[in-house]
């Protein structure tokens, strides 16, 4: 039995690249790809796929958001994280969200196809890294003094940090996510309390130095 594929991705060349090496692939058929949130959830209904595969990083709403919203609409729809992000930050997040797999862009190449296979067959694709971590904060419960600060931000205040970390002004990022800047600097409030950041100037600061170490 075939598997159809959709591809939500907003970048060009990365969205051929999975196209081309999905169709390669005997059984696999890539039936649409979307840039948005919005375009992918259109494509869901018209297409009916198995399997999405995700990036989280779209225009508009992001890519933990759509996550949900496609589990809430199918609960058979299989689907796989590709990402760009950070896998120790992002990959708990995407399987909170209702994801079976995540994949770092830059090993796309090499792990699509069997990530695809494995979720596919019913299995989780992560890293063994990730795997082993995410195992073993459910058996021992996870220090709250071993955690990333980070980790405490909820996924719209950590898209905002990293949005300010990549110096988009608080119009531009109110507009990437369709929200007033004046929520946009709730967000923002909440990030410097949570961080424990004292000024905008401190905000920005961090946030630019976490894009650098954690963004590929």
């Amino acid at each position: 039995m075939g598997l159809n594929i959709i591809i939500v991705e907003d970048h060009p060349l990365m969205q051929k690249g999975m196209e081309m090496t999905l169709q390669a692939e005997p059984g696999f058929e890539v039936v649409g790809m979307a840039t948005t949130g919005e375009e992918a959830l259109e494509l869901m209904e018209r297409t009916k796929p198995d399997l999405a595969i995700v990036d989280i990083s779209l225009p508009g709403m992001n890519g933990l958001e759509l996550i949900r919203i496609l589990r809430s609409r199918s609960e058979e729809i299989r689907i796989l994280v590709v990402s760009r992000h950070d896998e120790e930050l992002f990959a708990e997040r995407a399987i909170r969200a209702g994801a079976q797999g995540y994949i770092m862009k830059m090993n796309a190449g090499e792990q699509i196809v069997d990530a695809v296979r494995k979720i596919k067959n019913g299995g989780m694709y992560l890293s063994e890294t990730i795997s082993n971590k995410m195992l073993m904060g459910l058996s021992s419960g996870i220090n709250s003094k071993e955690r990333s600060p980070y980790q405490l931000l909820s996924d719209r205040e950590l898209d905002v940090f990293r949005m300010i970390g990549q110096g988009i002004t608080t119009r531009e990022i109110a507009r990437r996510m369709h929200i007033s800047s004046k929520t946009v600097d709730t967000y923002k409030a909440r990030i410097r309390e949570k961080l424990n950041i004292t000024n905008s100037s401190e905000l920005l600061q961090q946030a630019v130095q976490w894009v650098k170490e954690k963004e590929l």
